[in-house]
Parts: C-alpha cells; structure tokens; sequence
C-alpha cells in the first residue's frame, strides 16, 4: 500500500459560506483553520495547501462566552520603548468586528509561508452580502 502525498494539481478547492450569526468565536475559528488547512478531506498532507475557500459573513454578530467581551484583550506594539497598546473586545467589535475573527483563526494556523497562504483563502465580511458570488459558493452549517 502506497502513502498518498497531495500535489497542488490534485486538489480541487471548493468555495464555502458560513453564517456567523450567534456563533461562538473560538470554536468557529478552530472549525475555519481547519478547514482552510484542508484536514477535513481525505487527500490531507501538512506539508501542501489542500484547503478550501471560507467566506464567513455577520462577522458583527459572533458572541464570546462569559465576561470575555469586557475582559479580553487584544495587544499590539509599535515596536519602540513604551508602544504596547490594548483594546478590549468590546472595543474591537464596534470598531471592525471582522479583526476580531481574523485574529482567531490566524492564531490557529500555522507559523510559516504555508500558513500565510493558508490564511490568505478566509473572507470575512460584516453584513450578509459578500462579492464572490461568482464562484457559486456552497452553505456549510457548522452548528
């Protein structure tokens, strides 16, 4: 029996469309990583992007649990003595709810160029209209 190692010419990427609405932001983002990582199709190989399309769209209307939207925070530095700079969540979501998914499911994808390429397959869009109508995306219902 032979291992099989997927090409870049074997994988047949397909588009998806999930609705955010209600959804926890955790378990959509580790539900979208690995479906942008393609470890939901039987060809997985860590080593090749076999991953899909994620179109995610009512990115304003995730939740997070418990007192996370008041006390969680979201950290960025300048890069000069005294740079660092902290936003709650709460602040966050009224200021581009889409940020906030984009941080999640970066976190969970891999640290190298694999994963930024990974990375660059999620769509995240606030309300329900999204332009890549075109690639006739299918509905995936992740609850």
């Amino acid at each position: 029996m032979k291992t099989l190692f997927a090409k870049s010419t074997d994988v047949v990427r397909k588009w998806n469309v999930i609705d955010a609405d209600g959804m926890v932001v955790g378990r959509l983002a580790s539900r979208v990583a690995s479906i942008l990582r393609g470890k939901n199709k039987p060809i997985f190989t860590p080593h090749a992007d076999t991953g899909d399309y994620v179109i995610i769209v009512n990115a304003e209307k995730i939740r997070f649990t418990g007192n996370k939207l008041e006390n969680k925070k979201y950290y960025r530095h300048s890069g000069f003595p005294g740079g660092i700079k902290e936003k709650t969540a709460q602040k966050v979501m009224n200021d581009s709810p889409e940020d906030i998914i984009l941080m999640a499911v970066r976190g969970m994808l891999p640290k190298n160029k694999l994963g930024r390429l990974q990375f660059k397959k999620l769509k995240v869009y606030k309300g329900t209209d999204h332009p890549h109508i075109a690639q006739n995306p299918e509905t995936l219902n992740l609850n």
